[in-house]
């Protein structure tokens, strides 16, 4: 019987994550997203519980002293946390719990869980197109966009902790590529909690 996996997938800010991460979710019912603890304020659309669990500023340190957090970070003039419970409540209902969150916060998950972690950084195809994507968005001043294409050159330059490296140029084809390492990973043989015939 195959063993569950935690995936993590990381990326610079508009480089697509969330519509990656949604079509990805559509098309693999055994993913469960792993909903981030954020003290931001929801923007339009956002629904809490589902996007992600809003939270105050003392409400998040509160959580942070009973140690929840498999791992958080600030972001943005923000923080964002995994809580562990969660993780754990998916894993044993046998679905395979899915992280989109950023570089500081996927350091820490791959620190703590190691080789349990199917660990993917998502490239955007350019730098071009990556400021064309956070510009489209118009949830940011020309000075936030600016600022976060510079923090984007520090995220990249932690691509190499990641196990698998995509590029979002085409989305279904990147997705198509993210379900080709969930079969590979699902096929190892560390993956596996006893052989397929039993002991032999």
């Amino acid at each position: 019987m195959s063993k569950g996996m935690i995936i993590l997938i990381t990326g610079p800010s508009g480089v697509g994550k969330s519509t990656f991460v949604e079509k990805l979710m559509a098309e693999n019912p055994r993913l469960a997203f792993s909903v981030s603890t954020t003290t931001r304020v929801p923007r339009p659309g956002e629904v809490d519980g589902r996007d992600y669990l809003f939270i105050d500023e003392p409400g998040f340190d509160t959580l942070v002293a009973r140690g929840a957090f498999v791992e958080w970070a600030p972001v943005h003039g923000h923080r964002y946390g995994t809580l562990r419970q969660q993780l754990e409540n998916l894993m044993q209902a046998g679905r395979l719990p899915l992280l989109d969150i950023d570089i500081q916060g996927g350091k820490q998950v791959i620190q703590v869980f190691g080789q349990e972690l199917v660990s993917v950084f998502l490239f955007p195809p350019s730098w071009e197109e990556l400021e064309r994507r956070l510009v489209s968005r118009n949830t940011d001043s020309p000075e936030a966009v600016a600022k976060r294409l510079r923090t984007a050159r520090q995220e990249v330059a932690a691509a190499s902790l990641y196990r698998y490296w995509i590029v979002n140029d085409d989305l279904e084809a990147a997705v198509a590529r993210m379900q080709a390492v969930i079969m590979a990973e699902e096929c190892r043989r560390e993956a596996y909690s006893t052989p397929p015939l039993g002991d032999y």
